[in-house]
């Protein structure tokens, strides 16, 4: 038996739970513990993780969710084994270039910290599928990223993107993209290729028009589009009969496709904040009638 942070323990434990547990600090003799494959170190107020960290070479899942965190030790590199790394709500502003040896994490969160860029090496974790970078200051995205072609989520809202890479298009197994709260102007055509996905968003941006490409994402069940500058939607927007939900609050659109006749199965549609023009379309007026019978339309225009 060891004491790790007034913690007593048996040194061949497999799981060790200290959240909330008020530490500051992480006891260097952590590295006792060689047969540990989950850390949940979530809700205290460490600054910084003790070199050790890379002796535990068996873990699997590491949480660090809400702690001070400025910075990761160059040994976080040595932790091979881990699948899920959790370092959301911290105040990291750069992530070391040893986070691209991790190559068996299929999930890492980054959400709410200070990121202004991501290394290249993060393409090298090629097995990642959950990828979560809201809530930074990321101003680009690094080439390596579209290696991740096994992501079925990428969630990269509230940063300051000013344009999505064609490079999209690797990213065929997305089911779940945000992009809401950024600075985009425009989408690339090869948002087409994302025939994968089942939710899109992309509120709070400057996007003028969507690509005619939007409708081959046959299955989308969710379009976010609130808070943007749309001036029109494209008639392939007809095209995403999955769709339950469609969001497009506060754009400046005057008129919809009557192709939005072909979304049968609506539950949700949001117009408020436009100035739509042909409203009294005997299409439109089916539309919205239909989704009326739902109980959740939002047509106040």
């Amino acid at each position: 038996m060891i004491y790790i942070n007034r913690k007593k323990v048996n040194k061949d434990i497999k799981e060790l739970d200290l959240y909330n547990y008020g530490l500051t600090f992480l006891a260097r003799n952590i590295d006792q513990l060689t047969c540990l494959t989950t850390l949940d170190l979530s809700l205290n107020k460490l600054t910084y993780l003790p070199v050790e960290i890379g002796q535990l070479m068996c873990l699997t899942k590491l949480n660090l969710y809400i702690n001070k965190l400025t910075y990761l030790p160059v040994e976080i590199g040595c932790l091979v084994q881990l699948t899920s790394l959790n370092l959301s709500l911290n105040k990291l502003t750069y992530l070391p270039v040893e986070i691209g040896q991790l190559k068996c994490l299929t999930e890492l969160d980054l959400i709410l910290n200070e990121l202004t860029y991501l290394p290249v090496e993060i393409g090298r974790l090629v097995q990642l599928t959950s990828l979560k970078l809201s809530a930074n200051n990321i101003t680009q995205l690094p080439i390596g990223i579209w290696h991740l072609v096994q992501l079925t989520t990428l969630e990269l809202s509230s940063n300051k993107l000013t344009q999505l890479p064609t490079e999209i298009e690797y990213l065929v197994q997305l089911t779940r993209l945000d992009l809401s709260f950024n600075k985009l102007t425009k989408l690339p055509v090869e948002i087409g290729h994302l025939k994968q996905l089942t939710e899109l968003f992309l509120s709070n941006n400057n996007l003028t028009y969507l690509p005619r490409e939007i409708g081959d994402l046959v299955r989308l069940t969710k379009l976010y589009v609130n808070d943007t500058m749309l001036t029109h939607l494209p008639k392939e927007i007809g095209n995403l009969v999955q769709l339950t939900s469609l969001q497009l609050y506060n754009n400046r659109l005057t008129h919809l496709p009557v192709e939005l006749g072909n979304l049968v199965q609506l539950t949700s549609l949001g117009l408020s904040g436009n100035m739509i023009k042909n409203i009294v379309n005997p299409i439109i007026q089916r539309l919205l009638q239909r989704i009326e019978n739902r109980t959740n339309i939002n047509t106040h225009l």
